[in-house]
């Protein structure tokens, strides 16, 4: 909904945002939304002119152009309204935080969350605490802190409560789910998963539930659970965002996921095609996914008996996974190329 209106202009640019956003046209959208903020800025509206300047950092993020969103995001939070509510604050340095990490900037992802977190640790307002420690989390594990990930799920978990929106409970099922399947808790991983699931409705909110399935697939797949219920997730996944659309990313980590599905069924010549087709546009495929990319078709040609190409790969996903600031699972790979040779 709108979140004010000064003038016919103003408002005119403002429900346009909010329309681009509600049919996913985020670039569209926060245009728009810069739109209102300027004309909210000469009318000298300045609590206007920070509302819709959040809404484009938001549809910044949305729409991947993370360096822009970690950009304005970080200038809202250091700029001429940084006395703002400490909750808002918090909500513009979770914005930081996740541009941050969708960067590959995992350490500056993780201190703009932690940032966040005690800006709200002793707030009434648990869903924007919750969120804040989401981020953090989800940064810590993408760089291998896994254990005061861990340690952050635990206290997040405790936190949750009857206050919290059931979405909101269902991702916070979710980023516990994911730390437990890279923390080797396989079982307790499935099930926070299956807590997430129970949650999530395709009837309520399309999108959220094929992001859940996407990454839920993700994380059975690199625990080598590749049942029934993976190739669900898989199959959900691309069945909702054939119909809503995604971004090129999602399109690249569903066909990671079959990729690496193809793999653990033991067809490495499927494997080596989807996974090369990943790879193929390096410039404009994040660091992280590339490491993970390169990694299975390494995997993938050691099955396929081509000890050359596996090591080519292998070493490439070392350099990934370095430029991501993932270095624990750089040095996973190392050790793998260490038991290959």
């Amino acid at each position: 909904m709108p979140l004010h209106s000064a003038s016919p202009l103003y408002a005119a640019a403002e429900l346009r945002a909010y329309e681009h956003r509600t049919n996913h046209a985020f670039v569209q959208a926060a245009s728009s939304a810069h739109e209102a903020a300027e004309i909210a800025r000469c009318e000298g509206d300045m609590d206007a002119w920070w509302n819709m300047t959040f809404v484009q950092a938001e549809n910044l993020l949305d729409a991947e152009e993370f360096e822009a969103c970690a950009a304005l995001a970080s200038d809202l939070v250091g700029g001429p309204q940084s006395t703002m509510e400490p909750q808002a604050r918090a909500l513009t340095y979770i914005l930081v935080a996740k541009a941050r990490q969708g960067a590959g900037l995992l350490e500056e992802a993780a201190d703009a969350a932690r940032a966040a977190s005690l800006l709200v640790m002793d707030d009434d307002d648990v869903e924007i605490h919750v969120k804040a420690r989401q981020a953090l989390i989800a940064a810590l594990a993408d760089s291998g802190r896994l254990d005061e990930a861990w340690e952050e799920c635990l206290g997040l978990a405790e936190v949750v409560s009857a206050e919290v929106d059931d979405q909101l409970i269902g991702k916070v099922y979710w980023v516990i789910g994911n730390v437990a399947f890279l923390c080797n808790k396989v079982q307790e991983g499935l099930e926070y998963h299956e807590l997430a699931a129970a949650t999530f409705s395709p009837a309520r909110n399309l999108d959220v539930w094929a992001k859940f399935n996407k990454a839920s697939a993700a994380m059975r797949l690199a625990a080598d659970v590749a049942d029934a219920d993976t190739l669900r997730c898989i199959e959900r996944a691309e069945l909702a965002t054939d119909v809503i659309g995604g971004s090129a990313n999602d399109y690249l980590l569903m066909k990671l996921n079959r990729g690496h599905w193809s793999f653990l069924a033991g067809d490495s010549q499927t494997a080596v095609e989807l996974l090369q087709a990943v790879c193929a546009d390096a410039d404009a495929t994040l660091p992280q996914i590339l490491g993970e990319a390169r990694l299975l078709l390494g995997r993938a040609f050691s099955a396929s008996g081509n000890p050359d190409a596996a090591r080519e790969n292998l070493l490439l996903a070392v350099d990934h996974f370095e430029a991501s600031g993932a270095q624990q699972r750089a040095d996973q790979v190392r050790e793998y190329l260490t038991a290959e040779a």
